[in-house]
């Protein structure tokens, strides 16, 4: 059993648990391809409901979206249950939300594909909730940012595997293009159109059975517990206005929007970005590949990037990678073909660290407010709701690339928040916690 050294706090505080994080990188791994297969259904969905950008973008609207609405549900059900049950339940309720695709393929209704995303995105939310603090407090804290962004790599390798796997079984279905079904017959048009909203049913089903059998070998799992800084801790005694008067909680919690925000938006529009024809001019189905290499990219910065963070500041690294992807992002916009293409791609490389990144400093020397400030940093993933269909609104009007200056927005916030937002000004807890 691995040996627990005692922080200026008291609090216990573990080490060495390698197995354990290894159980973890399975989860990160899970919630990381599930996620990145919303970026194969929006154009599939929007190809068989014929939607426009901003419609196309209620897909992340509504997953993101639970989010925000569940983050804070979810903290109190971890709190109850604890780290390890509440990583199963979110198991669970991720695969009831999976398998939930098989009904709203056979009644080929898009609300209903809605309903069952925000069902399979609560169940992530929960896993967020759990598994981000449980692998930031699993060593040393000065290590949190290098074991959150290790964690995220293997998020990233699902992510990765996720639009080539979506491309290969979703996307490959939709072979006609609009014009073409508009000549074909009303009752062929509509057993055509059923035929491709029934292409998400078996890899949803599997995803499902797969989520239950990972639920019942965490729950078989001794994971070490780890409660001093959980909710349990913290009952009654603090609220979330008191982690958010902390300047770097706040000013984390909107980085992680911003952050989740640009990300998702690109990877959500790079489909039909890259199949245009003055980027790409090329398939959707092969597009997707790019989309795996965007998500690739980001799997080996995640690599790189957790030995770095082992060797300098987080937060120098945070704001030379925000300015990059900047120069990036202006490249894409500004650019076509070969160029534009491979400079949206690249972003992935260098949004690699971000999120870990900015989870860990938003939780740094908190003590007992550490459960608070994580539902608020979980909560503000809402930004993959917000951003997304804000960029389908202006791609309407303006055309997808132009769009592109909203994710630029938030890297310059991203680049604010390395450079100065983070830093920790000295606070005092309310004296409900000091008279404890």
């Amino acid at each position: 059993m691995p040996q627990s050294a005692s922080t200026q706090d008291g609090s216990a505080r573990y080490t060495d648990y390698p197995m354990a994080m290894g159980v973890l990188t399975t989860i990160f791994f899970m919630w990381g391809f599930l996620t990145c297969l919303n970026d194969i259904l929006i154009p599939h969905l929007k190809a068989v409901f014929e939607l426009t950008y901003f419609k196309a973008m209620l897909i992340q609207f509504t997953f993101f979206g639970a989010y925000f609405l569940m983050a804070l549900p979810a903290g109190r059900l971890v709190a109850g249950l604890g780290y390890k049950k509440g990583i199963v339940a979110g198991l669970i309720v991720a695969g009831i939300g999976a398998a939930t695709f098989w009904p709203a393929a056979g009644m080929r209704s898009y609300p209903f594909f809605l309903g069952a995303l925000f069902v399979l995105a609560t169940g992530i939310t929960v896993l967020q909730v759990a598994a981000n603090p449980y692998v930031a407090l699993l060593g040393p804290e000065k290590t949190s940012s290098s074991r959150l962004t290790l964690a995220q790599a293997l998020n990233s390798f699902g992510t990765f595997l996720a639009p080539w796997f979506g491309g290969m079984l979703i996307l490959s279905t939709t072979v006609k293009s609009a014009d073409d079904i508009k000549q074909m017959a009303p009752a062929d048009q509509v057993i055509y159109r059923a035929h491709e909203a029934s292409a998400v049913q078996g890899p949803y089903i599997g995803l499902a059975i797969v989520l239950v059998l990972l639920a019942v070998f965490v729950y078989l799992f001794n994971l070490p517990k780890l409660k001093e800084t959980t909710e349990q801790a913290d009952s009654g005694s603090h609220s979330l206005l008191d982690a958010l008067k902390i300047p770097h909680v706040l000013f984390g919690v909107i980085a992680i929007f911003c952050y989740v925000g640009a990300e998702v938006a690109i990877g959500s529009f790079m489909v039909n970005y890259i199949a245009a024809p003055n980027i790409g001019h090329m398939s959707e189905q092969d597009a997707a590949h790019y989309v795996s290499l965007y998500w690739g990219c980001a799997m080996v910065g995640r690599f790189l990037g957790s030995a770095l963070l082992a060797m300098m500041s987080p937060r120098r690294l945070l704001a030379i990678f925000s300015v990059i992807n900047m120069l990036l992002v202006l490249t894409t916009m500004t650019t076509s073909g070969n160029i534009a293409m491979w400079s949206i791609v690249v972003i992935g490389l260098f949004n690699s660290i971000m999120f870990p990144t900015i989870f860990a400093l938003g939780i740094e020397r908190l003590g007992p407010l550490t459960g608070k400030a994580s539902s608020l940093l979980i909560m503000a993933i809402v930004g993959g709701a917000v951003i997304p269909p804000l960029q389908g609104f202006i791609a309407d009007q303006i055309g997808i690339q132009h769009a592109f200056f909203l994710p630029l927005i938030c890297y310059a916030y991203i680049l604010f928040y390395g450079a100065r937002g983070s830093k920790i000004i000295d606070y005092t807890l309310p004296t409900a916690a000091s008279g404890r």
